[in-house]
């Protein structure tokens, strides 16, 4: 195991059995591409071997951060030292960097295939930062190889190689959700889209209630929509969109979002400038609760769901039948704002720019709309939002807050 740094080279052997053995070591320049000349050599005479489990391979040929680190942009590592212990198969690695980089990675345990070494990590890439969530679950070493480069390169350079040792292993179902993007939390990409003062910077929120609330502050031309995906769906009713809700303020967006079951979800966020037809891919939050949530959905969203729309009341997509439920809206240049379901309700706009009044749900199966008029010449009504009216008691209609 080779420790290289700028004036000093460390190798430690462990012998495989009883015996006597050659230990060969070759170096060249450091900016150089030429063959390896050999140097010296020792033998190494074991009277005992040290029965204990082989190290990960690795091609790199050494351990830790590489000799010219500073070069490539890393100031520091929060791990000192070569070998990295997660007591409880967990472990948050940052690099402190001199400039804004972005990194690659590669996890390696003999246990761990490709597939689920994706589910293991999750990175965040902050303007002086690398930061790296590690979940390890099967006891043992692993490699934890770090490719960075800068914002305008072309190639990825392998800049430092980590020898972890899990002693607990985490269980395979609290593994990372699938698909992560190299851009997990705040950082780099959420501000060159203009996202700024972000509610949580960290990429993993942990919620026992189930519930949160992400946000962010965000330019005038710039909207801002968001997916929710989880790799194995248990007992949801309702697609997994309907347990997420975008709302646009005029300087804010906010991504609320109400889990219907246990387990960890990908909050994925996507924005375009008025510039721009498509949405691209911003950032990934995760979400973990192992609390057993069960939250009703938020209503269905149309696309004139728009920046300044508020649901103030109700929070829920799912109402009692045969109740009278209380609107409360805001609904920006709209003329006329009207619940339409077992009957049309005509909304009152109160000053401070509510759409409000109490609409009766009527039978199960029933589906409330929310419309509005924006023009007065406009016959027509605009759907924006649609609740499913369900039997049942309040109370279970009504945890979403």
């Amino acid at each position: 195991m080779m420790t290289v740094s700028e004036n000093n080279t460390t190798i430690k052997v462990t012998p495989p059995t009883e015996g006597l053995f050659d230990l060969m070591i070759f170096a060249r320049h450091a900016d150089s591409q030429d063959p390896y000349n050999w140097v010296c050599s020792y033998q190494i005479q074991c009277l005992e071997p040290r029965n204990g489990e082989k190290l990960p391979e690795n091609p790199f040929n050494f351990w830790g951060l590489h000799q010219k680190v500073r070069d490539f942009g890393i100031r520091e590592s929060s791990h000192k030292g070569e070998l990295l212990v997660a007591p409880q198969g967990a472990l948050l690695l940052t690099l402190q960097t001199s400039r804004p980089l972005l990194a690659t990675y590669e996890l390696v345990n003999k246990d761990l295939d490709a597939a689920l070494s994706k589910k293991c990590l999750a990175a965040q890439a902050e303007e002086e930062k690398l930061s790296f969530h590690v979940l390890c679950p099967f006891q043992g070493y692993y490699r934890l190889s770090v490719f960075v480069k800068d914002l305008g390169g072309i190639t990825f350079r392998n800049a430092a190689n980590f020898l972890i040792r899990c002693l607990r292993p985490v269980n395979q179902n609290e593994l990372f959700p699938s698909g992560l993007s190299l851009h997990c939390g705040s950082g780099i990409s959420s501000s060159s889209h203009g996202l700024s003062n972000p509610s949580h910077s960290a990429p993993v929120i942990t919620t026992k209630l189930g519930k949160c609330n992400i946000t962010f502050h965000t330019p005038a031309d710039l909207e801002v929509t968001a997916s929710l995906s989880k790799d194995k769906v248990i007992r949801t009713t309702y697609p997994l969109e309907r347990y997420l809700l975008v709302t646009h303020l005029r300087t804010k967006v906010s991504v609320c979002v109400a889990l219907p079951e246990s387990g960890t979800y990908k909050v994925g966020l996507f924005g375009r400038s008025k510039d721009h037809k498509d949405f691209v891919h911003i950032c990934d939050y995760v979400i973990r609760c192992f609390s057993d949530p069960s939250w009703p959905p938020f209503p269905r969203v149309y696309s004139l769901w728009r920046r300044g729309c508020v649901l103030l009341e109700p929070r829920t997509g799912t109402l009692q039948e045969r109740s009278w439920v209380r609107f409360r809206v805001k609904v920006p240049k709209a003329y006329q704002a009207v619940v339409l379901g077992q009957e049309k309700t005509a909304l009152q706009q109160t000053p401070n720019a509510v759409w409000e009044g109490d609409v009766f749900t009527g039978a199960v199966g029933t589906q409330v709309k929310l419309a509005a008029k924006f023009s007065q010449r406009c016959s027509s009504l605009e759907v924006i939002l649609a609740f499913e009216v369900e039997g049942g008691s309040p109370a279970s209609l009504g945890r979403s807050g």
